[in-house]
């Protein structure tokens, strides 16, 4: 499995913000962001799923840019709501956004959490910036209480795949169908313990630097 929040690859430090060895900060969002966040949510998009999605639903998340920034900033003004957002951000903004909270899947016990979303700026791809954002993200879920975090994904995105498997994630077995404008959509479910995680939070200490 990935590391425990004080082992982050590229992350200095622990808590509400951190830094990548390149300077980008890893930090809660603010309701002050929405715009951004959700600028980002469809940039990304329109380059990850160029050719994986009907080019109808991808103009479809375009279109929708405001009614989008409107629920992050209704979800970031909840300061009741489990549901986090996390952002990455360097000398030029907002380049990468994150979603957590408890499994929506309706068989999910409390304790389990799911990364409901990860994005990246197209020119903040490659940057090692997505790992760190990543990490951090699923390491709230495990300083919540939460001992596993699961999340879907298209099976033909053998990139996404790859990267999240690359972090420690694995399929457990679960399919689900999505129907959209312009066709079916298939998704995998990957799954990620997050107690050993914890236990080595728990016992380390000290800065990490990349390696």
């Amino acid at each position: 499995m990935g590391r425990g929040p004080a082992h982050h690859r590229g992350l200095a430090g622990r808590g509400p913000h951190a830094v990548t060895s390149t300077g980008v900060t890893i930090r809660r969002a603010t309701p002050d962001d929405a715009d951004d966040v959700a600028d980002v949510h469809v940039r990304s998009w329109q380059v990850a799923y160029r050719g994986l999605l009907p080019d109808e639903v991808i103009e479809q998340m375009v279109a929708g840019r405001q009614a989008r920034a409107n629920r992050f900033r209704a979800l970031l003004t909840d300061e009741k709501s489990p549901r986090r957002v996390w952002v990455a951000v360097d000398g030029s903004g907002i380049v990468g956004m994150a979603v957590i909270g408890p499994s929506r899947d309706p068989e999910a016990g409390p304790i389990t959490g799911e990364l409901e979303a990860i994005y990246l700026a197209p020119e903040a791809m490659g940057r090692g910036i997505g790992r760190a954002l990543l990490d951090r993200a699923v390491a709230d879920l495990g300083e919540r209480g939460f001992t596993d975090a699961m999340l879907w994904v298209l099976s033909e995105n053998q990139r996404a795949r790859a990267f999240y498997e690359a972090a420690g994630s694995r399929t457990d077995g679960a399919t689900k169908d999505e129907e959209r404008p312009g066709g079916t959509l298939h998704e995998v479910r990957y799954r990620r313990s997050l107690r050993a995680e914890a236990d080595q939070s728990s016992s380390a200490s000290g800065v990490a630097t990349l390696d």
